[in-house]
């Protein structure tokens, strides 16, 4: 099999794989090719039309592990092949040199052990670094189970590594990957977290000393092939965040691709609002300071199909609102629906000259179609929120109604009168005050 071939099958089987797009790295060329820079890498574009700069790849599909959701799992049915270090380290340089890439993403199925597949991760970095003098970005994901001086070694080749968690909960792994075991996936975690730790320290003793993965560390969770709630996955996310100092947690929604009685149907659609709400409650946790039992709780632990997490946290705590700009403190606007960390920080250095209205929000960014029913301005110094009810049907649908006033509809389904509590967050959800007009809108854009 030559290298086109077994290129077509690696990066193919790759694609599961969600890959950062952005480098977080500074690695200078002293003597080489390549470079990285903390903004990002130049753009490129796969096969399906989505934007990238990586090679994406796995160094082989061979595989020793039965996981039940991955299509190379040691059961499945599949054409089998693997490059050496040499032939993915030059298809590395030459498709960087014809400008297709500006760096690598480098996964691999489990071949003999996890030790040995590391050494043959470790071979191909080695020869781009120091044979090809090849300065790139470069993402690696660190087997799990393999050893601490392999990870290490592995992390001055590598900007960014990764260990993927998989599922959110031990025993879904249990159930779906039983050759894996939870221990060993966050044991090459906490390898990476201390080594980033020492490195820093070293870094500043000695400023010439081996970057340690400077990029830091991600991992990714499949969301969708077990049973687990909205809430234990951002508690997990948020566990992980605050021991390993992870940059992010990747959510990938699961595409069913094997039949399995323990998996969701060839059928069934993949959990893709779910994952864009995990990505949103994500951000809060890492951008606005929220906790992840302010986002959700034990009894309510789904998101809200209808609107964002945010904005459902500000319906669940309509006391804490409206929000004087003019006066509130960083923190305070970060709560603000449609106010995020930009916006803030521009309305605390704006509001120094002179008292802000309405239109200098809209010029310094923020979303007014959810910021107005939560904040007070020099010109609307009374706040917009009429009641919840109206308030979240407004969020969910504008052409419903605005600022608080119903439009006249022929055809308009929606109860009358809805008996809800605001103040209780088990009772309050948006779906359960949405008109049959809102769910049929919202399906129409979102499915």
């Amino acid at each position: 099999m030559n290298v086109a071939e077994k290129l077509t099958i690696l990066a193919d089987s790759a694609k599961y794989d969600v890959a950062c797009t952005s480098s977080g790295s500074n690695r200078k060329n002293l003597n080489g090719i390549g470079n990285t820079v903390p903004a990002g890498c130049c753009h490129a574009f796969s096969a399906d039309g989505r934007c990238i700069s990586l090679l994406k790849v796995l160094y082989t599909n061979h595989c020793i592990y039965d996981c039940k959701y991955c299509v190379n799992r040691s059961s499945n049915d599949v054409q089998r092949t693997a490059f050496t270090p040499k032939e993915l380290s030059e298809l590395t340089i030459e498709f960087y040199r014809r400008n297709y890439i500006e760096g690598l993403f480098l996964s691999s199925g489990v071949m003999k052990n996890a030790d040995y597949t590391m050494e043959q991760i470790i071979k191909t970095l080695e020869i781009l670094r120091y044979e090809y003098k090849f300065h790139g970005y470069i993402h690696a994901k660190t087997i799990p189970g393999a050893s601490s001086d392999l990870v290490y070694r592995l992390g001055i080749l590598a900007d960014r590594l990764s260990v993927n968690v998989e599922l959110p909960s031990e025993a879904s792994l249990n159930r779906l990957a039983p050759n894996k075991d939870r221990k060993a996936i966050f044991k090459p975690m906490g390898y990476i977290a201390t080594g980033t730790k020492q490195n820093k320290q070293e870094l500043a003793l000695y400023k010439h000393a081996p970057k340690f993965a400077n990029a830091g560390q991600s991992t990714q969770m499949i969301i969708g092939a077990s049973p687990e709630s909205d809430y234990q996955i951002v508690k997990l996310s948020e566990g992980m965040y605050n021991k390993y100092s992870l940059k992010r947690v990747f959510y990938s929604a699961y595409i069913p691709t094997l039949e399995d009685k323990m998996l969701p149907a060839i059928d069934t659609k993949p959990p893709l609002l779910r994952e864009h709400r995990l990505y949103q409650a994500d951000f809060m946790l890492r951008q606005y300071h929220f906790k992840a039992d302010e986002i959700l709780s034990e009894e309510n632990p789904d998101f809200n199909p209808f609107v964002d997490p945010k904005c459902n946290w500000a319906l669940n705590n309509l006391h804490f609102f409206p929000v004087d700009v003019n006066r509130a403190s960083f923190e305070e606007l970060l709560r603000v629906p449609g106010i995020g960390p930009t916006s803030a920080k521009r309305i605390i250095i704006a509001r120094r000259h002179s008292k802000l209205t309405m239109l200098n929000l809209k010029k310094i960014g923020a979303v007014l179609k959810r910021a107005r029913f939560f904040i007070i301005t020099a010109d609307e110094l009374r706040g917009i929120i009429t009641t919840p009810e109206i308030t979240a049907k407004t969020l969910i649908d504008p052409s419903i109604y605005s600022f608080g006033v119903e439009q006249l509809s022929l055809f308009d389904n929606a109860p009358k009168s809805i008996d809800i509590n605001p103040h209780l967050k088990s009772e309050f959800t948006v779906a359960q005050i949405a008109s049959d007009v809102v769910e049929a809108s919202l399906r129409k854009h979102l499915f």
